[in-house]
């Protein structure tokens, strides 16, 4: 089945009426996915994925001593990622998660399209807010895209894209709201 095609049954299942629209042309970036919505690249919420990695204290072999998380944060089109303002967010959010993992110190970067595909299912590009391979447990929305009704989003391929509503978005991510911009 067409990874597009995932994406809008898992939106139908959850009775959220909207289409998922294929191009010719990329939505691989952010100003790509506007100009194909023709909508301003504010309301491009792009799907981008941190790695946290840890180290267990209590673990003595190297290779199983290493805890990698994802992370999601969905952000607006023109916005970069402050990884300082995300361990912020994520740590006040999320600290019993993180104690009950045993994740302590961990050092969050962006993860490479081996990580992203592994843990998603879905390459860079074309990475949803939702539907991924393994569950992500921690997942962030840019204050910025909440001030829309709705979004835009990527649909499981580097050519795929669907307008959602902001709260539909939020809800079926499981995001929360933060200041994560640099």
């Amino acid at each position: 089945m067409n990874k597009s095609q995932i994406i809008q049954n898992f939106l139908n299942k959850n009775s959220v009426a909207v289409k998922v629209l294929e191009f010719s042309e990329t939505t691989r970036t952010s100003q790509d996915a506007a100009n194909q919505a023709g909508c301003e690249l504010a309301r491009i919420a792009k799907s981008i994925i941190f790695k946290l990695t840890t180290l267990t204290p209590e673990v003595r072999i190297p290779a199983e001593s290493i805890v990698e998380e994802p992370i999601l944060v969905i952000t607006s089109g023109p916005n970069r990622v402050s990884e300082k303002k995300l361990r912020n967010a994520l740590f006040q959010t999320y600290s019993q998660i993180l104690k009950n993992l045993r994740i302590e110190n961990p050092q969050i970067g962006k993860a490479d399209a081996d990580f992203v595909y592994e843990k998603t299912g879905f390459p860079i590009g074309g990475v949803p807010a939702f539907c991924h391979k393994t569950p992500i447990k921690f997942v962030f929305i840019d204050e910025d895209l909440i001030k829309f009704d709705k979004v835009w989003s990527a649909a499981g391929t580097p050519n795929a894209i669907f307008e959602i509503p902001t709260d539909d978005l939020m809800r079926l991510s499981n995001a929360i709201a933060s200041d994560i911009k640099a």
